[in-house]
């Protein structure tokens, strides 16, 4: 029978071993190296090594292995759908040109105070990232990447006027969690100008998931390791779905 109560897997099964990683704002020396390991006991962990710190002046940072001393019960985790089955490049371009009937076109920028365009252009750009072409690189795809530090003003004027379907906001930039407020701004914008039911509206950036990302009120949310393909095959299946509904 499988095991309900699981801990990290390590050297041996349900051993707990976990890797953590953080900085506290002490310079390195004995009196930090005793605070990383009585508060990586606090979070739970038993057996604590440090093993790895650098001086960072006046803050240290740390690498520490220990033991989680708690479990998951897995007849407590809500029952999760299974994933579609993903498009390929030829597929996704097919699936529009049969299912939509013409170009999607998506408004992509880094808003707010962000300049880190990776992300962004990592989707967007024709070349892509990790062996998958960007969106530009999409026969049935009409892209414009507005770039960084754009205003969410102004990504919703350039939506408008190419009539868009999607919009895509990139934000790398998640100190005191303005892209929090950032994201929630550009959504409240989008309802108070009506725009809101028109738009599929899409985040993505180290600190998204699709659980935040509902949260702030858009229809998808994309975290590490998205590719173009992950982005493109979501966009071609709203796109469907809601002329199927008559949106």
């Amino acid at each position: 029978m499988r095991e309900q109560l699981i801990r990290p897997y390590g050297d041996t099964w349900n051993d707990g071993r976990v890797q953590l990683s953080f900085t506290l704002p002490l310079p390195a020396g004995a009196q930090a190296q005793e605070a990383a390991r009585r508060l990586a006991s606090q979070m739970g962990l038993d057996d604590v090594q440090i093993v790895h710190s650098k001086d960072l002046r006046d803050f240290t940072f740390f690498i520490v292995y220990g033991s989680c001393r708690h479990s998951v019960d897995l007849t407590t985790l809500p029952a999760v759908p299974a994933a579609e089955p993903p498009m390929d490049f030829e597929e996704i371009n097919a699936f529009i040109a049969e299912k939509i009937g013409r170009k999607v076109v998506v408004v992509g920028a880094c808003t707010g105070t962000d300049a880190h365009t990776v992300g962004l252009d990592a989707i967007m750009n024709m070349k892509g990232y990790k062996g998958e072409y960007g969106l530009e690189r999409y026969p049935m795809f009409e892209t414009y990447n507005l770039g960084s530090q754009i205003p969410n003003e102004m990504l919703l004027q350039k939506a408008v006027e190419v009539q868009a379907d999607a919009v895509l906001v990139s934000q790398v930039v998640t100190q005191r969690n303005v892209h929090i407020q950032n994201l929630t701004e550009l959504v409240e914008l989008a309802e108070a100008e009506g725009l809101r039911p028109k738009l599929i509206m899409v985040v993505g950036g180290p600190r998204i998931d699709r659980i935040l990302a509902a949260e702030l009120g858009f229809d998808a949310g994309f975290g590490p390791g998205t590719t173009a393909r992950d982005v493109a095959g979501f966009l071609a299946k709203e796109v469907a779905r809601r002329l199927e509904r008559g949106e």
